[in-house]
């Protein structure tokens, strides 16, 4: 008789499969609080300071705080917290850095104005990777 694999025998996620994972996970979340305009850009080769930006819009400062809110919450499921969060008070920009990716969530107006998707124009959008 065979012995089942325990989880401690198993082998790891590579970092990238990890990432890739919770990249999934926090657009789904997003999708599901119906984030506008969803884009995630792979900066791995554009920049060292994080590997994706996952950058969506809300159409009102509350529908920005849900997005933020319901990315958390499954990350958090999954055992992931935040770095840093900044802006949610006042649902114009919320920034969550999980370190290996970060999220943007945008009221439609600063989004234009901060352009991140034409700042980070060399980066390729991954978006489609990411969807379901």
């Amino acid at each position: 008789m065979t012995a089942e694999p325990t989880s401690s025998s198993l082998p790891s996620p590579s970092p990238a499969v990890d990432i890739a994972r919770k990249v999934r996970s926090a657009v789904e979340a997003a999708d599901d609080r119906k984030a506008l305009d969803l884009k995630v850009l792979h900066l791995e080769k554009v920049t060292d300071f994080t590997d994706y930006f996952l950058i969506c819009s809300g159409a009102s400062e509350r529908q920005v705080q849900a997005v933020a809110d319901a990315v958390l919450e499954r990350l958090r499921a999954e055992g992931t917290r935040p770095l840093h969060l900044e802006g949610y008070n006042r649902g114009q920009w919320v920034l969550l850095d999980f370190g290996d990716f970060v999220v943007h969530v945008f009221l439609e107006e600063p989004r234009k104005f901060y352009a991140l998707e034409r700042l980070w124009g060399d980066a390729p959008d991954v978006t489609a990777r990411f969807r379901a």
